[in-house]
């Protein structure tokens, strides 16, 4: 173990003296052809000399910082707007570094599990869509490989790459589609920051900082504690397998000596804390921080979809965690509610994906948040669903009506309160738009009318707490639910299975009403 520890602190020697000598490197998330987020205040970091001045240089404004005693800095610009020209951005400290053809304009974060990571090849129309994305408004930086551990990284790896077929065709459908029709409605220039990791839970996504900001997530905060050798019981923890470890030696020398055999294998230290909490984190977003954002987009919650409703404060812990780190507190953003998918369930209760759908809901509690929700164009077989344009375009009118000031309808019905009247109960919502309808939604064409169709996927429950299929009927800007049998309903359920298929309650703007409970 003392050499180990001589190793340790003979590298670290080595890291403060080549730091001493280091010229200014700025984070990789600054190149040519990048984007910088419109007015706010513009972040530039990287590593230098400790001690060094450096300054910063772009569209005739100018900063200086001094980098501290470990070599990083950071220089802050003034805010500055969109103007639709091509600047340079220039950082000076003992060396010059040039960064080419930057844009002022809108930059986005698109994270998440498969679904976001799914590029233009698997979605509806690939050839076409990939040969139309020509779009020199529009800048593509993805952060590569599947990073993940207990250190937060300060490398992002990736470039900037100007959108083209060849760029876009691996990066993010969603995030793709998303750009686009920001890129359509607002003129300036966008920026997409891809990061994403197929099949990957939400806690390994969020800082430690976000658990530490959400009480009913203290265990996934003692558990990350308990492996870090920095805090009591960490060390503990630390030092107890290393006793264990020497236990082993022990006995293994002894049996050497008798001619024994090895007492088994040495003890194992676990080193993963409660669902990988932090660690992609550290591999694959700290490292863009404390870039200036607009905001982030999130389709996410496949892989933790056994912990239901409790993914409410799983992802409130995500969004406060991104926000400390991004120093932001206004950064919007934006999720994808999970699309319908497996087979029908015939139980009114409902189930399976039910539950984590009504925490992604329960979640727009949160300020500045959104939720576009895609129960029309999933597919029962199919757990990656082709038909990313529509998952765009959604969250993109979310940020359109939010952070962007358009007079627009940008959601579907979103259950807003109850109340029961004899034996039956008036739904009421939020976003209806110009009404409530009973639509079908086919492909890419949006979703059509069908007047005098039946309401689907409406439940209702008894005074023994027994669910039963309803009977819904639109009457104005609510829904109306009862079932025979059932005199004293108590609550209400809509499109609370993993697929409800057929699901038909719409706004007039074509946008499906998001599965909820009442209970």
């Amino acid at each position: 173990m003392k050499r180990t520890a001589l190793t340790f602190a003979m590298i670290a020697v080595m890291l403060i003296a080549a730091s001493a000598r280091a010229d200014v490197k700025l984070s990789k998330v600054f190149g040519d052809h990048m984007v910088i987020q419109q007015c706010q205040e513009i972040r530039v970091f990287g590593t230098a000399t400790a001690g060094e001045k450096i300054t910063a240089e772009l569209a005739g404004k100018t900063a200086s910082a001094t980098a501290g005693s470990d070599g990083k800095f950071r220089v802050n610009l003034p805010a500055m707007k969109a103007d639709g020209k091509a600047h340079t951005l220039t950082v000076k400290g003992k060396n010059t570094v040039t960064i080419k053809d930057v844009l002022l304009g809108e930059v986005w974060i698109c994270s998440g599990q498969s679904n976001m990571e799914w590029t233009m090849g698997g979605t509806l129309n690939p050839k076409e869509e990939i040969a139309a994305a020509t779009n020199s408004q529009i800048r593509l930086f993805d952060v590569p490989g599947h990073i993940q551990g207990p250190t937060p990284l300060t490398d992002p790896r990736g470039s900037w790459r100007v959108c083209s077929p060849a760029s876009v065709a691996r990066f993010s459908a969603v995030g793709y589609f998303f750009g686009r029709s920001l890129q359509k409605e607002l003129k300036v220039p966008i920026g997409l920051v891809g990061t994403n990791w197929g099949g990957t839970r939400i806690e390994p996504w969020t800082p430690i900082v976000g658990f530490n900001k959400v009480p009913q997530l203290k265990d996934y905060i003692e558990s990350v504690n308990s492996i870090d050798p920095s805090t009591p019981i960490g060390k503990a923890k630390h030092e107890k397998y290393l006793a264990s470890v020497e236990d082993w030696l022990t006995k293994a020398r002894t049996n050497l000596k008798a001619g024994k055999s090895f007492p088994g294998g040495p003890p194992t230290l676990r080193l993963s804390p409660k669902g990988g909490a932090t660690y992609i984190y550290n591999g694959m977003v700290n490292a863009l921080t404390p870039m200036s954002v607009r905001g982030a987009i999130w389709y996410q919650g496949e892989s933790n979809a056994g912990d239901g409703l409790r993914y409410e404060y799983l992802k409130e812990a995500l969004v406060k965690g991104w926000r400390s780190t991004f120093e932001n507190d206004n950064l919007s953003f934006y999720w994808v509610q999970l699309a319908n998918f497996q087979g029908e369930n015939k139980n009114p209760a409902g189930g399976g994906w039910g539950p984590v759908r009504e925490g992604q809901r329960r979640a727009l509690r949160i300020p500045k948040t959104g939720m576009a929700v895609i129960i029309d164009i999933g597919a029962a077989r199919n757990i990656h669903p082709k038909n990313k344009q529509d998952v765009g375009a959604r969250l993109a009118l979310w940020a359109l009506a939010k952070d962007y000031g358009k007079k627009i309808v940008y959601s579907g019905p979103l259950y807003k309160s109850m109340k029961i009247e004899g034996d039956k109960i008036r739904i009421s919502f939020d976003c209806v738009g110009g009404g409530l309808i009973t639509a079908k939604k086919e492909g890419l064409a949006p979703a059509k009318a069908t007047p005098g169709a039946k309401l689907t996927h409406f439940a209702i429950q008894a005074a023994d707490k027994q669910w039963h299929w309803a009977d819904a009927k639109i009457d104005g800007d609510t829904v109306v639910v009862s079932a025979k049998g059932v005199s004293k309903p108590k609550h209400v359920r809509f499109g609370y299975q993993s697929n409800p298929v057929g699901i038909n309650l719409y706004n007039t703007e074509g946008l499906p009403a998001s599965p909820f409970t009442t209970d």
